[in-house]
């Protein structure tokens, strides 16, 4: 099976290679839309800000790519943000696949939001063997609101997105591979799908 990490300089990267690894999976990094296309599995990670995140997708023409895939393609924090139709952090034009615009948390809350929260009102073979209020592990000060592919809620000043789910597009905001062992089940799951 050929998994690849979509590499655009905006990455938690190699902390996802290394948790692939640890579930006897290897994963390829790759900006090449040839390799990226012909991958069973895709990962599209993230960590930074929108909007230069999403100038790095527009200059290496991953932003007409990635909509395009047919394969199962998972979204992290802002990989997940991205796939939305736009976002308030820098004022960002999306890759359109979730219609939904992703907001700032307001200032009545700390942000951004950093640690260990919970997940429930899981729907999706995303979540295939993991309990309801299982603690995942987040960084971010940007949402997506619940809307109808929300596979996952989460609680911070009020219930947002953790998780979305769209024909072969799963996004979640949260790290996995930094959420301990259910982390770890997540990814299995999605290398299963």
């Amino acid at each position: 099976m050929k998994i690849v990490i979509i590499d655009y300089g905006a990455g938690n990267i190699q902390s996802i290679q290394f948790a692939l690894e640890r579930l006897g999976y290897s994963a390829v990094l790759s900006d090449d839309p040839n390799e990226i296309r012909n991958a069973d599995k895709v990962i599209f990670p993230g960590v930074g800000e929108a909007s230069s995140a999403m100038k790095k997708l527009v200059e290496s023409g991953l932003d007409k790519v990635i909509p395009e895939l047919t394969q199962p393609v998972l979204g992290i924090c802002l990989g997940m943000q991205l796939m939305c139709a736009s976002s308030e952090e820098g004022n960002t034009k999306g890759l359109g696949i979730y219609e939904v615009d992703v907001v700032r948390f307001s200032r009545k809350v700390k942000v951004p939001q950093i640690g260990w929260n919970q997940i429930r009102e899981l729907k999706s073979p995303l979540f295939k063997g993991i309990p309801e209020n299982e603690y995942i592990y987040l960084v971010h000060s940007y949402y997506a609101p619940l809307n109808k592919d929300t596979i996952a809620v989460t609680d911070y000043e009020l219930p947002y997105s953790s998780a979305m789910g769209k024909n072969n597009f799963w996004g979640v905001q949260f790290h996995p591979e930094k959420s301990s062992d259910i982390g770890e089940r997540i990814l299995n799951n999605f290398i299963n799908l």
